[in-house]
């Protein structure tokens, strides 16, 4: 009990990592906006500020499965730590170069790239480290929180940002981000973290070489089909709703203005914000499985409706029901994948998962443009194959391609989700794959 009251264990360590890492999140954030900004206005080029997306999410997903590796090597504390000090001096050194006159494209890249290798060794450390401080029954409020600090971030970012650039300029956000990453290291420097318990199994597959390491993340969900099918399923809904977030912005401005698709859009964050602050209070269903479940049939239908009308309202309810669902399917899957995977493969396997189910997610903005302009357009042009059926029920000419794409995704992730729940490995993968933590924290007390 002692541990629990000091605040340095359990789940007050948590809360305290919790609130260091939101504030961090909400100054990356800032930077992000604030050199997309910058970068678009000197250049006015969209691939320009796409490259600044490009490299602050693929060095991170390439590196996961290696990264997982040797996060169950190292002290995950230790490894926090340093990722938020490596990512503080590169924002750092960006807003020196700014000062200076020196700033260029391709120092943003590199330095970008530098913070999203940092990122890749934080994310898995912190996710595994939340089994080892927060008891098994706040696992679902604990993911919960940490959905809610990210749309939080999402929503108030952008408009510190608009104000911040315009009134202390992009080095006073980049100084203001700098800061931020002091206090989450800050918290983690007075928090303890448990190390995981040596088992026969730790020593089994903790003490080959780095590549087999690396490789036993894919292999230790491979060998547990629940867990197997928790991935794909999450593969497929990620890449679906990758395509609704990729199409938003050229359905909305097919048939109204910029006003409106911004006004639209933002109520993906507030549903986002909702349904973060439903789930930090409920912890989730008692099957957590149906909360997965739930997720893809309310998805699916979600982006039915997005793409049935040319109809703000219609689009924005849609945005908000599968940005509010989303914190209720991670923070069910999430508990699942921590309290299913032993504490010392945890970095690997949530490596894994990053790797796998990460990737749909860009390969989904790849072809999403080429489906959209050369396959489902020309079905809906006002003389189009389908202009006589199915263009009676969704419309035809500008946007209407785009919107029988997204119902097209959304019959798939219906049906992904139906034959998810008729595979039995994945419906009954609580009860049919023993917990692999013990919950160290309820015994303390």
């Amino acid at each position: 009990m002692a541990e629990l009251t000091t605040g340095r264990t359990g789940m007050w360590a948590f809360i305290m990592i919790w609130a260091g890492q939101v504030i961090s999140v909400i100054g990356s954030d800032l930077t992000g906006f604030a050199l997309g900004v910058w970068v678009y206005q000197r250049t006015g080029s969209v691939t320009q500020f796409t490259l600044i997306v490009i490299c602050t999410v693929a060095p991170g997903i390439l590196l996961s499965p290696l990264v997982g590796a040797l996060v169950d090597r190292w002290d995950r504390r230790s490894i926090m730590i340093l990722s938020n000090i490596t990512s503080g001096l590169c924002t750092l050194a960006i807003a020196l170069l700014f000062l200076l006159g020196w700033l260029q494209q391709w120092h943003i890249w590199i330095l970008m790239a530098a913070i999203s290798t940092a990122t890749a060794f934080l994310l898995p450390a912190y996710s595994a480290s939340i089994s080892l401080m927060v008891p098994r029954r706040h696992l679902g409020r604990a993911s919960g929180m940490v959905q809610f600090g990210q749309a939080a971030a999402e929503i108030v970012s952008p408009l510190l940002a608009g104000l911040l650039i315009l009134t202390i300029h992009l080095d006073g956000v980049l100084l203001i981000d700098f800061g931020t990453y002091l206090v989450a290291i800050a918290a983690l420097l007075i928090v303890s973290i448990p190390r995981p318990e040596i088992s026969p199994e730790s020593d089994a597959t903790g003490q080959g070489s780095l590549l087999r390491e690396v490789a036993y993340g894919w292999v230790y969900i491979k060998d547990r089909p629940g867990l197997l099918g928790l991935l794909i399923f999450f593969a497929v809904t990620n890449f679906t709703l990758a395509m609704s977030n990729v199409l938003t912005a050229p359905l909305l401005l097919s048939f109204a203005s910029p006003a409106v698709y911004g006004t639209v859009v933002s109520t993906a964050g507030i549903g986002l914000l909702l349904g973060s602050a439903l789930m930090g209070v409920w912890g989730g269903p008692k099957r957590r499985i149906y909360g997965v479940f739930s997720y893809g049939l309310i998805l699916g239908g979600a982006l039915i409706l997005e793409g049935l009308r040319p109809n703000a309202l219609l689009i924005a309810i849609a945005l908000f029901i599968s940005a509010f669902i989303f914190p209720i399917a991670n923070g069910s899957a999430m508990p699942i994948l921590q309290s299913k995977t032993s504490p010392h493969v945890q970095g690997r396997v949530f490596a894994t998962v990053r790797f796998i189910a990460g990737w749909s997610v860009p390969f989904s903005y790849l072809i999403a443009g080429t489906l959209a302009d050369r396959v489902f357009k020309p079905l809906l042009e006002t003389d189009g194959p389908l202009a006589s059926s199915v263009g009676k029920v969704i419309g035809v000419g500008p946007g209407r391609g785009i919107g029988l794409l997204l119902v097209v995704v959304g019959m798939v992730t219906v049906l992904a989700t139906m034959r998810g729940y008729f595979y039995p490995r994945l419906r009954f993968v609580e009860a049919e794959l023993p917990d692999a933590i013990t919950d160290r924290i309820a015994r303390a007390t």
